[in-house]
């Protein structure tokens, strides 16, 4: 076992002392600082070639990744395990009157000492094993982790007969520019350096699943993360004559009731299941006051994939929506019913029928009717629409929907199904092909060799179950999968686009071993240092040596 606490203690505090909240100069700067710490590395002073500070391609925002290499001396292999790991934070705003001390461990738990906090929170305050402050569990420590086994191994090259690649990763907490412009490193130094990628450490953050859970998680594979979004149009009218018209708003709340929290929308894999979809955003789109009812709605919600694929999903949602649709107007005939009577003013049957399309049924309906005459406009509306930087991928979509909409020669009430947002692909991991079976082969070795140094159980489970880079070193879905995305993301190729090809191109096994901790995201985000700073790199090792001994 490595004696290392110490010395990740150090890097963790390091990089935690630097804010680096996501889309902030912060990203800029900690980049900055990582790589001139690597290039005091005695490694990487004899070998400058082999660090890199690689500017986000495609980004708003000025921001970089470091990526480093060591090649191993102990043989001939080209086998080479990848270690990654984000470096952006999300905000400390939570902190509130503690804002200051938010990125400065010691000053935090020293200020936590007075305030009023769960028993849990408190009991690990007082113990000396946690440590508490932004990004200490998501995931500085598990950069540090990373960062600590390369310096170790580009101090002990003799040990690898194989090559380790590091890379710390910006912009994880919104878009994934980092980890997707790094693909291009990865592929052009596998040309140029001839590596072959057999495995991918990721060292994001480890939770319990439930209260009392004492398991300390690995996981195989991660959970896909999808944006299905819904806009909706109703019939206008004055709010005087309400039965006159439909309320989009209407439709929207029976499509989150028929939508949030339905276990049937989670999906099963290897007897785990996905989390339900849980809205994220719900607005009608008027842009101001007026006593007529609004036009269009807009929902979008979150939906976690375990094997189906966006297709699946899109396909599911559009009868959800259907469902949905049918109940509002049944709920609306209903009460209109019942106010003709209690008024005594005459009920007239409406004539609107539940209409669903997706995004790309509706796009060629509206080819198929304008011609280049609808191309032309649409191309134009979207790219006058990416001068207004404000708007972010999910409300620029929404704008193009809405543009699409006006072409429409039937405009009685619909609601139209797309994507809004960054698909972050599933990954299984299930042993399929050579690859897989070693690094599973290698990771149970490895929990075996450490877990009689550590107290509470060391558990595999197949998915991580929250959103993270694992999902762009690798990819399960076929093209078919893939086209539902880009053929029903209204921002694709214009505000939004991922090159997919790259990550089916590197296309390495992926597991997650990262700090154990609580409350990420949160003021009391927390990090019990015995396994993050001891078990975390030592569980890493043993699957490298594993892999490249």
């Amino acid at each position: 076992m490595l004696n290392c606490r110490e010395e990740v203690l150090a890097f963790t505090n390091q990089l935690v002392n630097i804010e680096s909240i996501v889309n902030t100069n912060g990203e800029k700067t900690i980049a900055h600082s990582l790589y001139t710490l690597l290039s005091t590395f005695p490694y990487f002073t004899q070998n400058p070639s082999h660090l890199l500070l690689q500017q986000t391609l495609q980004d708003e925002h000025e921001r970089y990744n470091v990526l480093a290499f060591v090649k191993g001396t102990k043989g001939e292999s080209n086998r080479t395990v990848i270690l990654m790991g984000h470096m952006d934070t999300v905000g400390i705003d939570d902190f509130t009157h503690l804002k200051e001390h938010a990125c400065y461990p010691d000053q935090l738990m020293e200020s936590l000492r007075g305030e009023e906090l769960p028993a849990s929170a408190r009991q690990h305050l007082e113990s000396g094993d946690w440590l508490f402050g932004r990004g200490v569990l998501d995931m500085k420590s598990g950069v540090a982790s990373n960062l600590y086994l390369l310096k170790y191994y580009s101090e002990h090259p003799e040990e690898l007969d194989g090559n380790i690649v590091f890379l710390s990763e910006c912009d994880e907490e919104d878009s994934s520019h980092g980890v997707l412009s790094s693909l291009k490193v990865l592929k052009s130094w596998r040309e140029e350096h001839d590596f072959d990628y057999v495995a991918a450490i990721n060292a994001d953050f480890v939770s319990p699943r439930y209260q009392g859970d004492d398991n300390r998680y690995i996981y195989l594979g991660t959970v896909g993360k999808l944006l299905p979004s819904f806009f909706i149009t109703g019939a206008e009218t004055h709010v005087g004559s309400a039965f006159e018209g439909l309320d989009p708003n209407f439709i929207a709340a029976e499509l989150t009731k028929q939508i949030d929290y339905k276990p049937e929308l989670c999906n099963e894999a290897f007897g785990e299941l996905t989390v339900p979809p849980v809205s994220l955003k719900q607005t009608d789109l008027k842009p101001s006051y007026t006593v007529q009812t609004a036009l269009s709605a807009y929902v979008y919600y979150n939906f976690f994939i375990h094997s189906w694929s966006p297709k699946d999903v899109l396909e599911k949602l559009k009868e959800q929506a259907g469902i949905a649709f049918e109940k509002a107007l049944n709920s609306f005939d209903e009460r209109y019913k019942k106010y003709a009577s209690l008024s005594g003013e005459p009920y007239v049957k409406q004539p609107w029928t539940p209409r669903v399309f997706t995004y790309e049924e509706m796009e060629k309906m509206l080819v198929a009717e304008h011609g280049d005459a609808f191309v032309s406009h649409m191309s134009q509306f979207k790219n006058a629409l990416l001068e207004d930087k404000d708007l972010d991928t999910r409300m620029f979509a929404a704008r193009v929907v809405e543009e699409a909409w006006k072409w429409m020669k039937d405009k009685n009430p619909a609601i139209i199904v797309f994507y809004s947002s960054l698909y972050s692909p599933r990954i299984e991991l299930s042993g399929k092909n050579d690859k897989e079976q070693t690094l599973l082969n290698a990771l149970s070795q490895a929990v075996e060799t450490v877990q009689p140094s550590y107290p509470h159980p060391i558990v595999t489970r197949n998915f991580f179950p929250y959103i993270s880079d694992m999902s762009f070193v690798a990819l399960s879905d076929d093209e078919e999968g893939i086209q539902a995305v880009s053929n029903n993301n209204p921002g694709w190729g214009t505000k939004h686009y991922v090159e997919y090809q790259d990550i089916r191109d590197i296309n390495v096994p992926v597991i997650n071993i990262g700090p154990y901790g609580l409350d990420a995201h949160k003021k009391l985000e927390r990090m019990e240092m015995t396994y993050s700073l001891e078990i975390v790199p030592n569980l890493t090792k043993q699957v490298i040596q594993q892999l490249l001994s």
